[in-house]
């Protein structure tokens, strides 16, 4: 996430408010004006969020009040995530990989709260409204739809009904005009590398400098990551990129398979059709440049584990999980990923600063069948990483991972663009001290010559590949006994920093089981 949260943490800190557009909450059609109240702008639901991020370090929409809710949906599309369940039912964060939504009770419980918001939605409507008009989209698996809701009475119902477990504004965006489709995007190959930050190993790539620092090289002797598999949740990967198609098994890199997916659909909610794998943005093959690019012999960047299976999921069209497209793409990439037995690490460099409860939900999903989620800090520029760790990097199912600059031993110094805080779990050096420019190594687009790629992304997607190459010397080893050997071979550990964790992982310590540089 090269600047993967810029444009929104601007908007955040900077509270624009000379443009924003005064909305009208209809509550009924016979109400007079007099009884109706103009909606939140988005500066003032913006300062909302930053006084509950500043108070509780995180923003969920559960903190505030119906109408800001009302108010989030009037200045987006309308479109809501509501998470259900039957009544006497109760915490589902442990079990709901078990939920069978197409059982009777969960089906009902469905089908009232839809009826209830089709008969509320109608009180306002000009013309009758059927259930296929409003409804976007439900998940197959997990018990929550998306709906569209354009009555505020809708939302206070919602709310207070014990069926509901959660009612947000699925679309919402803090930055006034939306945010930039091409956050994170635009990578381009590097022609200008100093020598200091590669060496060309055989049979012919270039190992980058982090790699080196992270002790990666020296781990290869003992592991590739052959046999494990990765899942990776981004922005896809290029079809121009052979090393990641047809030249993904070459030189080093064996007996492997790479398998491009699409859980993305773009179009608006009435019209949409399923993406292709292919990458528009750039930012998803990088990451899966930095986990599993092939030790080949035509000069391009290695991947940590070079000899892993990759499984790629386009969830996103960038690296800001904030549209209903997006939302949905990144929970059915999840539900898909926990569901293969063969994955056993998900990379996911993106985020947002809002949080989801149907992501919540995909998270929760994989994590209970045993998957390692292993999620970006966040990545924004020095003056708005005043926020700490972002979502879902932030919850308790994943381990949130930034990045640090190679300053030389502890305390550790942040990279300039790199967020930090109590939730960080481990971090990786992949910016020179010297040169913020001089980043990590990874592959370009469309060929075999480097790109460069920073942030807590570059540094997410490299722990992802460290942890398949510990994997891959034990695959029958729990998740558990293999987050702790990457607590063991931290150099931090078994002590535990306040704003990067257990530190930076000696990953040649990590796949022989040994202590930090040992």
């Amino acid at each position: 996430m090269r600047i993967s949260f810029l444009f929104l943490l601007a908007t955040l800190l900077l509270i624009t408010s000379c443009s924003d557009e005064q909305l009208v909450a209809p509550t009924n059609q016979n109400n007079d004006l007099s009884e109706q109240r103009v909606v939140l702008t988005k500066s003032e639901i913006n300062k909302t969020a930053i006084a509950i991020i500043e108070s509780k370090g995180e923003f969920e929409w559960s903190d505030v009040d119906a109408f800001t809710v009302f108010s989030a949906l009037e200045q987006s599309d309308n479109s809501v995530s509501l998470g259900y369940k039957p009544a006497d039912v109760g915490n589902i964060d442990r079990t709901i990989q078990d939920i069978d939504i197409d059982a009777p009770a969960w089906q009902e419980a469905k089908a009232t709260i839809q009826n209830r918001i089709l008969a509320l939605e109608n009180e306002i409507s000009e013309t009758p409204l059927k259930l296929e008009d409003i409804l976007i989209s439900e998940s197959e698996t997990l018990p929550y739809f998306q709906i569209v809701v354009k009555n505020i009475k809708t939302i206070e119902a919602m709310r207070a009904f014990d069926m509901v477990r959660y009612v947000e504004p699925a679309s919402y965006d803090a930055v006034e005009g939306g945010v930039r489709s091409d956050s994170g995007c635009g990578y381009s190959p590097d022609y200008s590398i100093e020598a200091a930050d590669f060496e060309t190993i055989a049979p012919g790539s270039k190992k980058s400098w982090a790699q080196e620092y992270a002790n990666v090289d020296d781990a290869w002797s003992t592991s590739t990551g052959q046999g494990i598999s990765v899942g990776l949740i981004d922005s896809g990967v290029s079809y121009s990129q052979d090393k990641l198609g047809y030249k993904f098994n070459d030189g080093y890199s064996s007996g492997r398979f790479i398998d491009r997916r699409s859980t993305h659909y773009s179009g608006s909610w009435w019209w949409k059709s399923l993406d292709s794998p292919n990458d528009q943005c750039g930012h998803g093959t990088q990451m899966a440049g930095l986990i599993a690019a092939p030790r080949s012999n035509e000069g391009n960047a290695i991947g940590v584990a070079y000899n892993a299976n990759l499984v790629s999921y386009r969830g996103t069209t960038d690296v800001i999980i904030n549209g209903g497209s997006e939302k949905d793409g990144v929970s059915d990439a999840l539900v898909a990923l926990g569901n293969r037995s063969d994955v056993k690490v998900i990379s996911m460099s993106i985020g947002d600063v809002f949080s989801s409860g149907q992501v919540k939900d995909a998270v929760r999903y994989a994590y209970n069948r045993g998957k390692m989620l292993i999620s970006a800090a966040g990545t924004s520029l020095t003056w708005t990483s005043w926020y700490g760790v972002i979502f879902p990097a932030n919850m308790s199912e994943t381990i949130a991972v930034t990045g640090v600059r190679d300053s030389g031993g502890t305390p550790y110094k942040r990279c300039d663009t790199c967020h930090d805080g109590s939730k960080v779990d481990f971090v990786y050096v992949m910016q020179r001290n010297s040169d913020t420019g001089r980043t990590a190594l990874t592959l370009s687009m469309n060929n075999n010559q480097p790109a460069r790629v920073g942030g807590s992304s570059c540094a997410t997607a490299s722990t992802a590949g460290i942890a398949a190459l510990i994997w891959a010397t034990n695959p029958s080893m729990s998740r558990s006994t293999v987050l702790q050997r990457m607590k063991n071979a931290s150099a931090l550990y078994p002590s535990r920093n306040g704003n990067f964790g257990w530190g930076a992982i000696d990953a040649n310590a990590a796949v022989r089981n040994t202590g930090y540089g040992q």
